[in-house]
């Protein structure tokens, strides 16, 4: 009988990662403010991405990687765009 100790620790931390996804989805709808719910959208991103990147280790597949990289590129660019717009009423000066 083998024990794969990285096995046990990846399906234990994308089971850590999906209910902290939840809590923030649950902010996002819940948030008494507009911050509140600007910060669960970040951390979804980030959140989302780490999800991603425990796939990509748990599969073995090198393009969950890159996939990870372009939702985090994109949940920067996103969170500054909103913060702009929620500060100054327009994204693009």
């Amino acid at each position: 009988m083998s024990f794969n100790i990285l096995a046990l620790a990846l399906d234990i931390a994308v089971g850590a990662v999906s209910l902290a996804i939840a809590l923030c989805a649950w902010r996002l709808m819940r948030g008494p403010h507009v911050t509140d719910r600007v910060l669960a959208i970040d951390t979804l991103y980030i959140n989302a991405a780490a999800l991603v990147v425990l796939l990509g280790i748990r599969l073995r597949t090198p393009i969950l990687f890159e996939a990870a990289l372009i939702i985090a590129m994109l949940g920067f660019a996103s969170t500054v765009a909103l913060a702009r717009y929620l500060t100054r009423g327009d994204v693009i000066e």
